[in-house]
């Protein structure tokens, strides 16, 4: 599968763009255990054309993670392409743009699965920003903006018009935020239109590496992307890719193991950020691991760790739990 002239193999996995997830330090995990392709967190048009220094940094990337691609928002056809160009000099392989974040603060006000409500306009940013850089564009978007609207099979041949070269689908409509379940029947009938010829990479409640094997077989999409089962768990990519290769479940990760890379998220995010921000930043990943979910009587001990201010205080708490883990598994 090609995007551009960018090869990304057969089946190819993505990491998706997440606001306050995807990281330098997190992209390079989740590179680091399999990821094909990794996003940036979001990028504000808005903000960045404005220099503003939370955005800007935001523009970081390295070699190691590459191809990396960088994903944009807004409203607006001129900050858009500002912002593209921005973008385009600090060297991306792709730029992605979002038509599909649902959160009120960013579709409320029009941007982000907003347009969904707006395709005019979005076709228009759309094009406006493939002409105005040298490197691939894409976007990623949803089904459509609510259950009566869902008009992704059209707009899709509309945004490849506009001349973007992968199309992501998130198997939702804005109305439905994140719940119910992905619906990922309208993104096999987008990959099936005989009119379409760009990558399709569908996206929606991907947990399981057997998952991953089924909906590629089924609706034929070109790659998939994962989003909120790589929080606290980078390593699924590993586990997705083996099963891939060999049809096979990976043999089982130890708990040690999986620690030991919760450890090492931990001090990357300090390393980036300072202590008190690096743990506040990790913590959403410690909330959602699946690691610790069975442990008997974990309560209190997952509020402390979720609580725990320093280093130190942190990874004192992860060897309590690493030792009563280990004395509970000898006692079966």
């Amino acid at each position: 599968m090609k995007i551009g002239s960018i090869d990304l193999g057969e089946r190819p996995i993505f990491l998706a763009p997440m606001e306050d997830v995807t990281d330098i330090a997190f992209r390079l995990l989740c590179k680091q255990f399999g990821a094909d392709m990794v996003y940036t967190e979001f990028i504000s048009s808005d903000a960045l054309v404005r220099f503003v220094n939370k955005t800007t940094q935001k523009l970081t990337i390295c070699d190691e993670e590459r191809p990396v691609a960088m994903q944009i928002y807004g409203r607006e056809v001129e900050p858009m392409v500002e912002a593209a160009k921005i973008v385009e000099a600090a060297k991306p392989d792709i730029l992605d743009i979002n038509f599909g974040c649902p959160v009120k603060k960013v579709a409320g006000k029009g941007a982000g699965a907003g347009m969904l409500q707006n395709i005019p306009k979005m076709l228009e940013i759309t094009k406006a920003v493939v002409d105005a850089v040298n490197i691939p564009v894409t976007v990623k978007t949803r089904l459509g903006w609510d259950s009566n609207s869902k008009v992704i099979v059209e707009l899709a041949e509309q945004l490849q018009d506009c001349g973007i070269a992968a199309l992501t689908i998130h198997g939702r409509t804005r109305s439905q935020m994140y719940t119910g379940e992905a619906d990922w029947t309208l993104i096999g009938e987008v990959k099936n239109n005989p009119r379409m010829h760009i990558p399709i990479i569908g996206n929606g409640d991907i947990t399981t590496p057997q998952q991953v094997k089924e909906y590629f077989d089924r609706y034929g999409v070109d790659a998939i992307m994962v989003g909120r089962a790589t929080f606290g768990r980078p390593w699924i990519f590993k586990e997705i890719k083996h099963y891939l290769e060999t049809g096979e479940e990976l043999p089982p990760l130890t708990f040690d193991w999986k620690m030991n890379v919760l450890r090492e998220q931990v001090n990357q995010s300090i390393d980036r950020l300072d202590e008190r921000r690096g743990i506040i930043h990790v913590r959403r990943h410690l909330a959602a691991s699946p690691l610790f979910k069975g442990i008997p009587n974990f309560r209190d001990t997952r509020i402390a760790m979720l609580r725990a201010n320093t280093r130190e205080e942190l990874f004192t708490i992860f060897e309590k739990i690493i030792a009563e883990h280990g004395q509970a598994e000898a006692s079966l």
